[in-house]
């Protein structure tokens, strides 16, 4: 999706005839400006259409010695379902071990961010974050793990309410070596 495309416009009239089918009136009072509200939402919403990983993490890869484990914990994101354009939202949890780069902090969330802001699931946005970041740094070994709550579940009303989905998608030595795995994982465990 271009977002250049993205139709503001168009998208607000829908949301004007989704009201109507619903039986209110669009013109009153506390729904006049909803539908230009939820266009601009979902054009932030669907943002990430428009960048590309290039641009997020130009100049941002480091030379380094270092071989020891980097954990970056509870990165929040938010994104839509791709199956009913709900949300889900929660958090992301990066390890990797560098093999001669490091990358910048703040890039970690601006990748995470290129991919869910998407239409997703939560089993393929995973996949795509380590996918991207094992291309990008080619470390020794990545972790990411994500948990998440997703609204389709709750607004159904079908007892999952408290239920979190985790998804987790490991490369080079944490999904080879045990000890590594759980090293990452008990990271990512601790509240500290």
């Amino acid at each position: 999706m271009n977002l250049d495309k993205f139709n503001i416009e168009e998208i607000a009239k829908l949301v004007r005839n989704i009201i109507s089918s619903s039986g209110d009136d669009p013109q009153r009072d506390g729904l006049n400006d909803t539908p230009e509200r939820v266009a601009k939402l979902y054009k932030n919403l669907l943002s990430g259409y428009s960048m590309k990983i290039e641009e997020v993490t130009n100049n941002s890869l480091f030379s380094t010695t270092l071989d020891d484990m980097i954990v970056i914990k509870n990165i929040e994101f938010n994104s839509l379902c791709e199956h009913d354009l709900t949300p889900f939202f929660g958090t992301v949890n990066v390890g990797y071990i560098p093999e001669g780069k490091i990358i910048g902090l703040s890039k970690i969330p601006k990748i995470i961010e290129v991919f869910s802001k998407r239409l997703q699931v939560q089993e393929n946005l995973t996949n795509e974050i380590s996918s991207a970041l094992d291309s990008i740094i080619s470390p020794h070994g990545l972790g990411v793990v994500i948990e998440a709550k997703h609204s389709c579940s709750i607004l159904r009303g079908d007892n999952f309410s408290s239920s979190n989905l985790t998804t987790s998608s490991m490369h080079g030595s944490f999904r080879s070596n045990l000890n590594t795995r759980q090293e990452f994982l008990s990271h990512i465990q601790n509240n500290t």
